[in-house]
């Protein structure tokens, strides 16, 4: 077998080596956290250098703004006043619709809350 020949350290020395690696340890996660804070380096950085950040917005909606889109196909219909009334009746009917919903709101309101409570209300207080 082969024998350690490395001199024994005392157990002051062990526990000194080993608070100093545990303070090396903890100073190199403190700076790992400090390096994976993404959103405090861009806080920082919009902080440092706000025109750069400000100009590089203005840049990036002028670029999504002047992108080609898709042109837009108008199909004429062969009989376009039958559309016309159609759809002018078809508004007309969901406008009349909504009026009648929002008058019928209250009712409907009262109806489904009636429902949900057990269909009464609640007991009057007495007192003694």
């Amino acid at each position: 077998m082969a024998k350690n020949n490395r001199p024994k350290k005392s157990e002051a020395e062990l526990k000194n080596e080993i608070a100093l690696s545990r303070s090396v340890v903890a100073r190199e996660l403190r700076g790992l956290s400090y390096e994976a804070d993404i959103p405090a380096k861009i806080g920082r950085s919009f902080r440092s250098q706000t025109a750069i950040w400000i100009a590089g917005a203005v840049v990036l909606g002028m670029v999504v703004t002047l992108m080609p889109r898709k042109k837009k196909v108008v199909v004429e219909t062969r009989s376009g006043d039958k559309a016309k009334d159609k759809l002018i009746g078809t508004g007309l009917a969901l406008g009349i619709l909504k009026i009648a919903a929002n008058l019928a709101k209250p009712a409907i309101m009262k109806f489904v809350h009636q429902r949900m409570t057990g269909g009464s209300s609640p007991p009057p207080r007495r007192s003694w």
